[in-house]
């Protein structure tokens, strides 16, 4: 990587994290005489409220600051991405019915335990495009990235932290395979072709086994990108996530001031 392409980096994570702080800042200030606000309407819980007035403000605002926090972590990637990668946000094209019914059995399969995921499972997939059971489809993807370098095109669904609904573990296995077979029937060869669950950071620990039986059942484990190596792929970087982590760290003060601002505006401190 070169020194240009850090401070690239750097100056998206740095603009990301500002710009969150200041947003999330100026929201929940503007509704501390709310009803209705995001805090207010969580702040009279009284069973939280007999643990403490700390307890009460920060367990209202704690799902506001993990969602919202995950939602600009997730558009700071997509910005790091695209100084590397022609980024696209969706899928469409041609499948086959024998496709989409092959995909069905093994992931009816994968749900039973009869099967474990293996990237060989669809090693032939493109055998399966008939011309003539041919329908259109279009797919809204979380990462659709292109390396103009390579030639290799990336699928990734990203979850922040990891959590794979256990009702949608197949469908999202499915889209991503759906949106599989429409490149590899686009480009006529699999060799291009990559599908990925990634996670913004590991759950069990920077550099632990991935261990989350609902991610491990849809997914074979050359298909996970975890913490670590999702940052360096977008970044295209094996620094990538150390560089990611480090601006972040240099900018969290923005948000910590954010938080303290909205502490002493609901606490009147």
């Amino acid at each position: 990587m070169t020194e240009q392409e850090e401070k690239a980096i750097r100056a998206v994570v740095s603009a990301c994290i500002e710009s969150y702080a200041s947003g999330f800042s100026d929201r929940h200030l503007s509704e501390v005489d709310d009803e209705e606000g995001t805090i207010n309407m969580k702040i009279h819980n009284v069973f939280i409220a007999e643990l403490g007035l700390d307890i009460l403000y920060y367990s209202a605002l704690a799902r506001s600051l993990d969602s919202s926090l995950g939602n600009v972590l997730e558009k700071m990637a997509i910005k790091i991405a695209s100084l590397h990668y022609e980024v696209s946000q969706h899928v469409e094209g041609d499948i086959s019915h024998e496709q989409t019914n092959y995909i069905a059995t093994i992931l009816e399969e994968y749900k039973r335990h009869a099967r474990k995921p293996t990237i060989s499972d669809y090693g032939n997939i493109l055998n399966l495009h008939k011309s003539d059971s041919i329908i259109t489809k279009r797919h809204e993807s979380d990462y659709y990235l292109y390396d103009k370098d390579t030639g290799m095109h990336y699928l990734i669904e990203l979850k922040i932290g990891g959590d794979l609904d256990n009702k949608k573990a197949r469908s999202e296995k499915e889209a991503l395979l759906e949106q599989y077979c429409i490149l590899v029937n686009s480009l006529g060869s699999q060799e291009k072709v990559k599908i990925y669950f990634a996670t913004a950071y590991n759950r069990y620990g920077e550099g632990k086994p991935w261990k989350q039986s609902r991610v491990l059942q849809f997914f074979a484990e050359d298909e996970l990108l975890i913490s670590r190596d999702f940052w360096n792929m977008v970044c295209k970087s094996e620094q990538g996530y150390d560089i990611v982590l480090d601006e972040y760290r240099k900018n969290a003060h923005c948000i910590k001031g954010a938080l303290q601002a909205i502490k002493s505006a609901y606490l009147h401190e």
